[in-house]
């Protein structure tokens, strides 16, 4: 963290940002997590000396602090859908961020969708784009969305993607109902053991 000493030296105040990370440990197997630090450089040489090879970093937004709220699947699932509204409609991709974002209910996805748009209008491919979120858009998403850029069918692939999430969500909401039923006979079957 020498760049984090020099410029407290030099009376300059120190940003500190939380970068999410993924590689592969010295056994071969793919790991990832946050770490907090000054500038990407350093965290990637940190993750070197660490023994991750071949880290791939990116610079997280803030989902804590005051009025952020955490950015959930749902959120995700709704950019998907809108996202692909509004592409099958023909609107183009930077305008239907702006539409997409300004209306998001969540202020930390509204934020996440501003930085896509940014990142996209520096020259970023919309894929890469979500490639440096590893947190809200995993390899699958990413990877699923390069080909529907190629393919020229970036609205289609983005509806399906919508209603795969929205599966697996109402899936997951049936598993946990599901557990609930044996959990409480369990509960109730100790309690009753216990007096």
């Amino acid at each position: 963290m020498a760049t984090r000493a020099a410029a407290a030296k030099n009376g300059k105040p120190v940003k500190v940002s939380t970068f999410a990370w993924s590689g592969k440990d010295k056994s071969g197997k793919k790991v990832k997590g946050t770490l907090k630090g000054t500038d990407i450089n350093v965290i990637r040489t940190k993750l070197r000396n660490d023994g991750i090879s071949n880290p791939k970093v990116a610079k997280q937004i803030q989902l804590f602090g005051s009025g952020k709220q955490a950015i959930t699947p749902k959120d995700i699932t709704l950019f998907s859908r809108q996202m692909a509204t509004m592409l099958d409609a023909g609107v183009p991709m930077v305008q239907s961020f702006d539409i997409v974002g300004k209306g998001h209910e969540n202020p930390t996805m509204a934020e996440l969708i501003m930085t896509i748009k940014q990142q996209v209008e520096g020259g970023s491919s919309f894929a890469e784009a979500l490639a440096k979120h590893p947190l809200q858009f995993n390899n699958l998403y990413v990877n699923l969305v390069t080909a529907g850029e190629a393919a020229g069918i970036l609205d289609d692939l983005l509806a399906k993607l919508a209603t795969f999430m929205e599966k697996t969500e109402a899936m997951k909401a049936k598993i946990k109902s599901a557990m609930m039923y044996p959990a409480s006979i369990m509960v109730i079957a100790l309690s009753i053991q216990a007096a």
